[in-house]
């Protein structure tokens, strides 16, 4: 069982920025792929941002160019910088992880971005 706990969420304004973290408890973190997922008020959670084992990153369209996903292996962490934040990007942010098939999830931390 691996426990993943998000932090990082606020208010920020139309164009600010906020860091999202990521604590995982396993001491394979280094084996998952990690990713990041949302889920804004009556619509269905989305992906945002994947980075794999490799640190291979890949994201969501909307987000591409102003989101970084990264990891630290060594701290079993995984991150998501957004910059340029939009009110479209409120929601509650999940952090998932990954591997042999099974996947896990955290809390969530919420993030409101207003106009």
């Amino acid at each position: 069982q691996v426990q993943l706990v998000e932090s990082g969420g606020g208010l920020v304004q139309a164009g600010g920025s906020l860091n999202l973290s990521c604590a995982a408890s396993t001491r394979s973190f280094s084996h998952y792929h990690m990713g990041w997922f949302r889920q804004a008020p009556e619509k269905e959670r989305e992906f945002v941002a994947h980075i794999t084992r490799a640190s291979s990153t890949y994201y969501a369209e909307s987000v591409r160019g102003r989101f970084t996903v990264s990891r630290d292996n060594a701290k079993r962490m995984v991150y998501l910088q957004m910059n340029i934040l939009k009110p479209e990007d409120t929601a509650v942010y999940y952090c998932q992880a990954l591997w042999n098939g099974k996947y896990y999830w955290g809390q969530g931390t919420q993030v409101t971005v207003s106009s």
